[in-house]
């Protein structure tokens, strides 16, 4: 059924940019756009391929559709190493990106913030492509609704909630772990302490910091802010990156790199639910062999479609007291309809696929 599904969908086209001036070089995927122009954010990585922005484009059109919008998906990835680039040569090669989608966008795609690009980012873009509907994620002053509010952590927190009311769990006595203590893991790790929950540890890409009997979320976010990693957080344990797949925790939180989760790695895993507030963090078959393992995975394109869901108020020019409503509502009533349909032998994915793949075609 998902390889029918994906032959189905798309994708309907796929660019690859060049400007010689810059070296800027640039991926395209538009999925698809049935529901709408593709959206979907453009990411600064320097191993960016084309097979990871496909991915990624496939699960904005799964997450569009899920999240019930006027948008199809698509996504983009610059090649290039921004700890490389001097000020000067990311702000030509954001512009020469920016000049180089102006037939694209906004009739057929719509970009937005993604790694390493923000919203000064969007600016470029905007002023290189001469209109403001190229992109969302804008400055406020250019009528955007930026990312760095926490549109997709208050998404994933509340993607959260539901899944724990389901495993009939109260959130005040569960304990949590975030990998990727960045906008999104920040913005979850907040709203759930303010609930009451007991973040134990978090990572970033210098390495993990635990302690079982919880972290000061405060403290730690202040840390992270003044010192740029959460390892300068004093009074408990640290341990390279990937041990956060070892912490023994009721609640595992992904917000940050893809393909998190190997195969091999399943076993290493001692929590109850997964929330996947980052994309394509394991594969499918991953997950499937997670939820007979009694993990229950709420997907990607389920959980962390606030910042998507914050775009299309934004596209539409809607207010920031709209944009949380909107998030809140579509997420809570999105994650229940998923659940409510998953079975023993039908994992969360696969159900929320059906749902997403029927809103497409209907």
């Amino acid at each position: 059924m998902e390889d029918e599904m994906y032959n189905k969908i798309g994708p309907e086209k796929i660019v690859k940019l060049y400007d010689p001036e810059t070296g800027m070089r640039a991926i395209v995927c538009i999925d698809n756009t049935k529901l709408g122009p593709a959206k979907g954010g453009v990411r600064l990585r320097p191993d960016v391929t084309e097979d990871e922005v496909f991915r990624l484009a496939r699960a904005m059109t799964l997450k569009c559709a899920m999240a019930g919008l006027p948008f199809g998906g698509g996504k983009s990835g610059i090649i290039a190493d921004d700890k490389q680039l001097s000020k000067e040569q990311k702000e030509g090669i954001v512009k020469a990106f920016g000049k180089g989608i102006k037939n694209l966008a906004p009739s057929e795609y719509v970009s937005a913030p993604d790694m390493n690009m923000a919203e000064d980012e969007m600016r470029l873009i905007v002023e290189a492509s001469g209109n403001k509907n190229t992109v969302t994620g804008k400055p406020a002053d250019l009528g955007g609704l930026p990312h760095e509010l926490g549109s997709t952590g208050f998404g994933v927190y509340h993607s959260t909630l539901v899944a724990l009311e389901h495993l009939g769990l109260d959130v005040k006595n569960i304990s949590f772990a975030v990998e990727g203590f960045g906008n999104v893991g920040q913005f979850v790790s907040k709203y759930l302490t303010e609930k009451g929950a007991k973040l134990i540890a978090a990572s970033d890409s210098r390495g993990m910091v635990c302690n079982m009997e919880g972290l000061n979320f405060e403290e730690l976010l202040k840390t992270k802010l003044e010192k740029k990693t959460v390892v300068e957080f004093g009074g408990c344990d640290i341990k390279e990156s990937n041990s956060i797949l070892d912490v023994p925790c009721d609640v595992l939180i992904t917000a940050a790199i893809k393909d998190l989760v190997k195969p091999s790695d399943i076993d290493r895993l001692k929590c109850k639910l997964l929330v996947q507030g980052s994309n394509i963090p394991m594969s499918h078959a991953t997950e499937d062999d997670l939820h007979k393992k009694g993990i229950l995975v709420i997907p990607d394109f389920v959980a962390n479609a606030g910042g998507v869901i914050s775009s299309y108020v934004e596209f539409k020019g809607g207010s920031e007291e709209e944009m949380w409503k909107m998030v809140e509502e579509k997420v809570v009533e999105n994650t229940k309809a998923m659940l409510e349909r998953v079975t023993e032998e039908e994992c969360p994915r696969e159900v929320a696929n059906k749902i997403a793949e029927e809103r497409i075609f209907s």
